[in-house]
């Protein structure tokens, strides 16, 4: 292993290690017995091709194009662009003309490539190459499907093997190799997590769910976002903004206080770059699909210290389903300023707006009069016409960091978000049909709105310390949240003087009957408020041993006013939960140089929302997750692999009552004592060999109450997902081709139909999904996206439930300079 080079104090953090990735294709050849020696590498021409851009991002490509193993620290190629290199040229020559004109000299021993400037170094001692890019978990730019680090599960910034816990990430390259533009596409394709979406995307009936429970923990960068009356709220989030997705399956209450025992979805955004660049791409697809996206990062200075990014969206589309019609207009922006050199503030915002017509809760009845099943064309829609939803998500954001000389870090963030929505309900869900004049279908209909704003400031310090000779990591930090909310309310299903009866469902075009008069009806006022303490330590008892233990003390407080207008009296619901301990433990032991072996624990609380037929609130959601499993590391972090077994003990589980509605018209539940979910999932994601990524997972949870009985048969108990690509850089300026499925298996729901008794079953089913992307030039390259490959058909739930998406394709330019 060659020596790392800084001009400064040894400090992995303040300054951390960056190497090329040709170490990884190196390693993956060795594996396959293809690797040649490094005298052949030396000698031997490649096809290279690496545009203009930055030096670190340049050497990144080189790495991957070849064979060479290049280290060197980040404040050497720091201010430096590279020119273009291309052809056939020996690796050796191509980094010549990288460095040329830099003052960066380097020295080789084999494969290995040490850089250094020419003017005072110090030469440090041999570092692990494995803790080169902890402090920067950044996706962009590095072409590979997984990270080197990820810190939703502790706030500690620990690779994905030290991490206790599942945890996927769905990075950068992931997202624009398949056009993951939406959350809830990356959701469709992360692993052990699955969308049963009876209606159309973004409806409330569009759940997530991991591990048996719906997921509603939801953070941006790091930071939570609560508002427990409409969680759904944020599924509304467009890919075009964040760098990468991460996902802790599994309880997370120690980073979020009031925690789903499912899993927490972190997205996290997209920042500046010290050096320019900018990206254009336009797209056209099925269904008069348009989509624009506009990137642009600069410099504002000489040296980068002030910088800033732009990001611009536009969508307008159509759909499969009849009358549904999208649109979409999104602008990120952030300004980032070195106060000093350990001292970072960033201030940005966020405006995203999603509207839709034809918009409906749910799919047409499942059952006809006489208790058969109905059969729809994939096209059929039950939204009325005039049914449409809107939703605006504007927020503003500040944080300021600064790091110590001891390599402690403080950090505060303050973020004010204001999520509108505004939907009005029409759908023939009701009824059946009967089978030969299309009359007993029925409309259901309503509306809700709202505007939460919500202020989040969450302040947290992080860094090593020594205890008997050996260095150890903490975290403490403190959060608090505050939701205010005052709407509005209407009338829902049920109206005066007005039939929702629709004559023949079979004839139906969504215009009647009329939208039915549903002026306000009171106000609601509801005041959230969240606060929490909490504290992690990492000990490092030997080299190969961590424990991890942690807590949070959060206190929950919820009141909600809710003012009739006809009678003029306020019902008032006051709830709150204080001092809640969640406590956590785990503990990792590296069993070799790429294996470890894990296990960790920690309880669940979360207040419920569901009401019972009465219409009380569930108590709070108990219970004890349990987590064993080994991961695996390859390639310096280029490839992940891990495999768990675990298990949730659960009280006052809420179970949807069939048909049974509590007093205010929402579905009714019980609470479910005794429930388990046990289950286990194996994921490998990163390089396996130069210019090939892919993501392969297989994922089983059972769910059942105190009385073995499964529950929850409408979501999935086995998937598998896997996609893969591949780069053929000889092709032109390269040729990138990937292909994917996903698989599930049976899910069905009873209890339905006309005599209640009914089961309604989606079978096992598999879709594949195939992409290309061709660099034209070196800045102008297409891309094709065509999903459901060979058309299957199938439910995306089970009773009144739309079609799954049929055959479709995405084309488009990408220009960056």
């Amino acid at each position: 292993m060659g020596k790392v080079v800084e001009t400064s104090r040894v400090s992995s953090r303040a300054h951390p290690f960056f190497f090329g990735t040709g170490i990884l294709a190196l390693s993956a050849a060795l594996s396959l017995g293809l690797a040649p020696s490094a005298a052949h590498a030396q000698e031997t021409a490649v096809q290279l091709s690496i545009p203009a851009q930055p030096l670190g991002k340049a050497l990144l490509q080189l790495g991957q194009q070849t064979s060479l193993q290049i280290f060197y620290s980040q404040s050497v190629v720091e201010g430096h662009v590279a020119p273009s290199v291309s052809g056939s040229l020996a690796p050796e020559e191509a980094l010549r003309r990288l460095l040329q004109g830099t003052g960066i000299e380097y020295s080789r021993q084999g494969n290995s490539v040490t850089l250094s400037r020419t003017s005072s170094l110090t030469e440090l001692a041999p570092v692990r190459v494995k803790a080169a890019g902890l402090s920067d978990p950044t996706t962009e730019g590095t072409g590979s499907y997984t990270s080197g680090s990820a810190n939703t599960a502790t706030k500690l910034n620990l690779s994905l093997r030290e991490t206790p816990q599942s945890v996927s990430v769905i990075t950068r390259q992931r997202m624009d190799d398949q056009g993951l533009t939406q959350l809830s596409d990356v959701v469709v394709q992360t692993p052990g997590l699955t969308l049963d979406s009876s209606g159309n995307a973004g409806s409330d009936s569009s759940v997530i769910y991991s591990r048996g429970f719906e997921v509603d923990n939801y953070q941006i960068d790091g930071v939570a976002q609560s508002y427990s009356n409409y969680s759904k709220i944020f599924q509304t989030n467009d890919m075009a903004l964040y760098d990468r997705v991460e996902i802790v399956r599994g309880a997370t209450g120690l980073m979020n206080g009031v925690g789903s025992p499912g899993a927490t979805i972190n997205l996290v955004r997209k920042r500046p770059t010290r050096e320019f660049q900018a990206s254009v791409r336009a797209e056209a697809g099925s269904w008069n699909h348009y989509r624009s996206e506009a990137d642009i990062s600069t410099p504002f200075n000489d040296d980068g210290s002030v910088r800033g990014r732009l990001v611009a969206v536009w969508q307008d589309n159509d759909s499969y389903i009849d009358r549904l019609e999208e649109r979409k207009k999104i602008l990120y922006g952030i300004v980032e300023a070195d106060l000093g050199p350990d001292t970072l503030a960033a201030a940005g915002f966020t405006f995203q707006q999603h509207d839709a017509t034809g918009h409906a809760r749910s799919g047409r009845p499942a059952f006809y009069s006489d208790g058969s099943r109905a059969h729809w064309d994939r096209s059929d829609s039950a939204a009325a016409d005039w049914a449409y939803s809107k939703r605006r998500i504007q927020s503003l954001f500040a944080s300021l960091e600064h790091r110590f000389q001891n390599d402690w870090l403080v950090k505060g963030t303050y973020t004010r978000a204001s999520n509108e929505y505004d939907e009005v309900l029409g759908y023939a869900a009701g009824g059946y049909p009967d089978k030969l004049t299309g009359a007993g279908a029925n409309l259901w209909a309503g509306r809700w709105a709202g505007k939460p704003v919500q202020d989040n400031l969450d302040v947290y310090a992080t860094g090593p310390f020594t205890l008997f000779g050996r260095k150890h990591d903490l975290v403490f930090g403190a959060t608090t949240t505050r939701t205010k909310e005052d709407t509005p309310t209407y009338n829902l299903w049920w109206f005066d003087d007005w039939s929702n009866s629709i004559p023949n469902i079979f004839t139906w075009d969504g215009r009647y009957p009329n939208q039915p008069p549903n002026p306000a009806t009171g106000e609601m006022r509801i005041d959230e408020r969240v606060t929490s303490a909490y504290t992690t330590l990492r000990f490092r008892p030997t080299d190969a041993l961590s424990l991890i233990v942690g807590g949070r003390v959060t206190s929950w407080k919820s009141d909600k006013s809710t003012l009739s207008y006809a009678t003029g009296k306020t019902t008032v619901a006051n709830r709150s939960e204080n001092d809640k301990l969640t406590p956590y433990a785990g503990i990792v032991y590296d069993l070799t140089d790429n294996w470890s072996a894990y296990a960790s624990y920690t309880n669940i609380f979360k207040p419920q929302t569901s009401k019972d037929i009465n219409g009380d609130y569930l108590d709070p959601l108990l219970g004890n997750s349990y987590e064993v499993g080994a991961k695996g590391s390859f390639f310096d972090d280029r490839l992940n692999i891990a495999a768990a077994m675990y298990r949730i003990q659960q009280d006052n589980f809420g179970i949807a009552i069939p048909g049974a509605f509590a007093p205010d018209g929402s579905g009714a539940f019980e609470a479910v004592s005794g429930t388990q979910t046990r289950g286990f999932e194996i994921e490998a994601s990163g390089e396996l060999a130069r210019n090939w990524q892919a993501s392969l997972s297989f994922g089983r949870s059972v769910t059942q109450d105190r009385n073995k009985a499964t529950i929850n048969t409408g979501v999935p108990q086995n998937t598998v997902k896997l996609f893969t690509s591949y780069r053929f850089p000889q092709i032109g300026h390269g040729l990138t081709v990937g292909a994917g499925l996903r698989w599930q298996s049976e899910i069905y729901s009873d209890n339905l139909g006309p005599t209640g008794k009914a089961r309604f079953t989606q079978d096992a089913y598999t879709v594949v999904d195939l992409m290309a992307h061709y660099a034209i030039t070196r800045q102008v390259s297409a891309y094709l996206n065509v999903y459901n490959a060979f058309d299957k058909s199938y439910y995306t739930s089970t009773g009144t439930a739309y079609y799954g998406a049929p055959r479709s394709i995405k084309a488009g330019l990408d220009i960056r300079f």
